[in-house]
């Protein structure tokens, strides 16, 4: 690809240190050049959640050689790039410091544009970098810390139509894991353990379907696995994958009607686009039967489902170069070095806060 613009990306939102060097030619092709992610899952697996000083110092230590990393492969310099993105929020805060006080430096010392990303615009956006997807289109964003259905109208223009009032997805999973006593992460353990479950053994909740309104609640569902493992305690490895399984179920189906209802809305307000895009984003995007649910869904309803590969659904600095490339493209100005990291940003600015929407760690 003959490039047209390039920008070094770097992520530590979260528990994962990454940097990226990604092009965007005059077409507005992207093409990923170099990049490079560690994860800190052993760091934090015996604490059975991401632990935010841990993963602080675990960004210290290693972004400085990421970085030389991703530039060596794709065969570039800093003086080379035309542009430093740093995801600004929202995330753990001490990591969030980390990342955009080094693309800080690096932008002062080369005199290079900074753009101080949205992670969720990095997820937002992404689907535009792996498949081209025109604007407008849906996501479905399920992470550890958000559950949200966002209407992608254009670059820093975004429809937030649904969020989780109480746990997100990913939160559920974790817990569920945490309290049958599977590994962390939750998500991936529980989806192992449902394989060979029943899924129709518990006939477990299904929060908020039927309802208008496109927000989520997983909160019931999650009491509702603790209540189910208590009654029959001590639980049996088959106890275990049965309610996973039924516990999986009871999210694909809330899913579908969520979502089902999300796509009809997005028909009523688009009708002139013949195949509209569902994207899906986020950790338990990885999920199989999740994917099914959705591929199915979006068949139905005929959207085209969108999900790409899964090293950039989930946290990645490609997604947050792209997305500083998508806002240099759309002519949005770089910020201020005085810029300062937040732990909580809305993609969508104009939504109502909803008590309740999703936890203050990770990602919320």
């Amino acid at each position: 690809m003959s490039s047209h613009l390039t920008i070094l990306g770097i992520e530590t939102s979260c528990d994962e240190t990454a940097a990226a060097v990604v092009a965007r030619d005059a077409a507005g092709r992207g093409e990923i050049l170099g990049e490079v992610v560690l994860s800190q899952l052993d760091e934090h697996s015996a604490y059975g959640g991401v632990v935010p000083e841990i993963a602080a110092r675990a960004h210290v230590e290693a972004l400085d050689s990421l970085i030389a990393e991703a530039l060596a492969r794709a065969g570039r310099t800093l003086e080379s790039v035309d542009a430093i993105a740093a995801t600004s929020g929202p995330g753990l805060i001490g990591g969030l410091i980390v990342g955009l006080m080094t693309g800080k430096a690096i932008a002062r010392a080369t005199g290079k544009p900074l753009y101080a990303v949205n992670h969720l615009e990095g997820h937002a956006l992404t689907a535009r970098l792996t498949d081209g997807l025109s604007f407008p289109y849906l996501m479905l964003l399920v992470s550890g810390g958000h559950t949200q259905l966002v209407l992608i109208k254009g670059v820093d223009d975004y429809e937030r139509w649904g969020t989780t009032i109480d746990d997100a997805l990913g939160e559920a999973f974790d817990k569920t894991a945490k309290l049958l006593g599977l590994s962390y992460p939750g998500g991936p353990a529980v989806e192992r353990m449902a394989k060979n479950g029943d899924p129709k053994r518990f006939a477990f909740p299904r929060p908020l379907v039927g309802e208008a309104r496109l927000d989520f609640s997983f909160s019931g569902l999650k009491t509702a696995v603790r209540q189910a493992a208590e009654s029959i305690a001590p639980v049996t490895e088959q106890d275990v994958a049965d309610i996973c399984a039924s516990f999986q179920r009871a999210v694909s189906r809330t899913l579908k009607d969520r979502i089902g209802r999300g796509l009809d809305r997005f028909r009523s307000l688009h009708p002139g686009i013949a195949t509209p895009a569902l994207v899906v984003a986020g950790g338990v995007a990885a999920n199989a039967e999740l994917r099914a649910t959705l591929q199915a869904l979006c068949d139905a309803h005929r959207f085209r489902f969108v999900a790409p590969p899964l090293n950039l659904c989930t946290d990645n600095a490609a997604m947050i170069a792209w997305a500083g490339l998508e806002r240099m493209a759309a002519g949005l100005p770089a910020d201020d070095l005085a810029v300062a990291p937040r732990s909580r940003w809305p993609l969508d600015r104009q939504a109502a806060t909803l008590l309740g929407s999703g936890k203050r760690g990770a990602k919320a």
